[in-house]
């Protein structure tokens, strides 16, 4: 990728000196962007200790990621992050797409009520950041074990067996350590990955786009706005509108395969793009500043095994997708709640090692459809044969007049959360009610009495109890699924999580995914399901 950069970074872990203790930690995570400080803060807030290493002391430049989904607010909630997030992000869940001047269709990401969040915010990555690590220093205030190393680049990583060992490098010299774990959330780049000699397979797409960030007042709805065939001049075959906080707008424009990337990336040029777009659409070109610009290549790749040894790998570091779709912070930040739960547990003696062997399991089969999407949509976008560029533009002449047509304009399928069917560790559905609230599906919020039920979901493992049904904290193994008990359902509740039974038991994760559904409570049955969870037994074994 190349940028030129006009922002200023935030100074959020300024470097320390030279550390003195020379103990081993629990867990390490490699970079702290908004996948390792995610994992973090999980983390700590569970009680383990864990040390983050950066080569920086804050944010790079740049907006980069700025799409964050609902999922991704679901969990910063239960982080305790995502209140200023939604506050100050851009929330939207309409998209329109246009084919030329004309519009083929909208949709609407979250058509139906009862959600705390909202179906995505756009914020641009370096305030998530922000905001996550404010959450990080109230947690520290309240004594979770949290420690942030900014300057401190690590520089080799070796797995020893039974631990690893780190050598960092600080602007007063270096320094070896030694974790239990560490977790590489350092990047699409990650130095980590290239350190233990480890591949990232996958596709380049011969194709280039160019970002730029422009500041302006502008009357464009809070609405992703996407072109086939844009009818400004200099925007090639697509491009994208986005608004982001602090009147900045997004602007995605193709340039195609062979480009020269400095020419392109010349502050004049870019702006006879900008004022073509805007003369197009509104007839006049208000005054703007470029904020940030940036050309990036479409690539899909992922790593083979998200693990090597006792070290793991997250966020784009195991896996890179396209940005049209924003499946890549959001992917990242479910990678973080998915191993941090793990790492707790057998951290602390409660769980066998074998239980992190479903992280990669489980996030590598996410990594895999996240990239079929963004490989589907990458392929519509920019097709390159003569019979693939007739299927879309015929697709793309249908849409305007037929509605059986949409579900083919892929303009970038966006980011919703992996369901894990079929998985071990899931099951039995005993059940058989709504579809969203399957064994494997991440909870889907709903408003309660006081409040939404995601709020009650908020630690460890749960017992949901909706209805008149009697039941009681079940403990097996040094693990505990405590009781939330919901007597009066909403209609939203009721829809999402009963269908039409009159009440039902849901077996819920630390991560907030469905482990088992009952229509009644039976400690012997939730008992088998949640050692099968923790990789003790087969749920199978359960009665009926």
């Amino acid at each position: 990728m190349v940028e030129t950069r006009y922002s200023t970074e935030f100074t959020l872990y300024p470097y320390l000196g030279f550390p003195q203790e020379k103990t081993r930690h629990p867990v390490v995570v490699i970079g702290a962007g908004p996948v390792g400080l995610a994992l973090a803060l999980d983390l700590g807030q569970m009680g383990t200790p864990v040390l983050v290493l950066d080569d920086h002391e804050g944010p790079g430049q740049g907006s980069k990621a700025i799409c964050f989904s609902k999922r991704t607010l679901d969990i910063a909630h239960r982080l305790g992050a995502a209140a200023p997030m939604v506050e100050k992000g851009v929330i939207w869940q309409v998209g329109k797409v246009f084919h030329g001047q004309d519009k083929l269709f909208e949709f609407n990401l979250l058509p139906e009520e009862g959600h705390r969040n909202p179906a995505f915010i756009n914020l641009q990555q370096p305030l998530f950041e922000k905001y996550l690590h404010d959450a990080v220093t109230a947690a520290q205030s309240e004594g979770a074990p949290i420690q942030i190393r900014g300057r401190n680049r690590v520089t080799a990583i070796a797995d020893q067996g039974n631990f690893v060992r780190i050598d960092v490098g600080t602007p007063d010299g270096a320094y070896q350590l030694e974790a239990d774990y560490v977790v590489a959330c350092d990047g699409a780049r990650s130095p980590s990955r290239d350190m233990l000699d480890l591949t990232f397979d996958g596709r380049v797409f011969e194709d280039n786009f160019l970002i730029a960030d422009v500041r302006m007042k502008a009357d464009f709805p809070t609405e992703r706005w996407f072109w086939f065939q844009p009818p400004f001049e200099g925007a090639g075959q697509s491009a994208l509108l986005h608004k982001q906080p602090d009147d900045i707008w997004r602007i995605d424009f193709q340039l195609g395969w062979e480009i020269d990337r400095k020419r392109e990336l010349d502050p004049a040029r870019i702006r006879t793009r900008v004022d073509a777009m805007l003369s197009s659409q509104t007839g006049t070109i208000p005054d703007y500043e470029l904020v940030w610009t940036s050309i990036y290549t479409f690539q899909c790749r992922r790593m083979r095994d998200f693990r090597k040894g006792r070290v793991f790998f997250a966020g784009d570091a195991a896996h890179q997708v396209s940005p049209f779709g924003a499946r890549g912070a959001n992917s990242g930040l479910q990678d973080a709640e998915n191993l941090a739960w793990r790492l707790d547990l057998v951290c602390k003696g409660i769980a066998a090692p074998g239980l992190l062997d479903h992280y990669c399991t489980e996030r590598m089969f996410a990594a895999d459809e996240n990239i079929l999407n963004s490989s589907r949509a990458t392929d519509f976008m920019t097709p390159k044969t003569g019979v693939s560029r007739q299927f879309r533009n015929a697709v793309l002449h249908l849409a305007g007049r037929h509605a059986f047509a949409r579900p083919f304009v892929n303009s970038g399928r966006l980011s919703v959360p992996c369901t894990y069917d079929g998985f071990a560790g899931f099951g039995p559905d005993m059940l058989s009610g709504p579809k969203v609230t399957r064994p494997g599906a991440a909870c889907p919020d709903a408003p309660v009495a006081d409040g939404y039920l995601l709020d009650h979901l908020s630690t460890g493992f749960a017992l949901l109890v909706i209805g008149d049904i009697a039941a009681a904290p079940v403990t097996t193994a040094g693990v505990t699924a405590e009781t939330v008990h919901i007597t009066a359902p909403t209609d939203a509740l009721a829809a999402r999580y009963l269908g039409d039974h009159p009440g039902a038991v849901y077996l819920i994760r630390p991560d907030q995914h469905v482990i088992a559904r009952w229509q009644t409570f039976d400690a012997k049955n939730v008992t088998a399901a949640l050692r099968a969870t923790l990789g003790q037994e087969a749920a199978n074994g359960a009665d009926a």
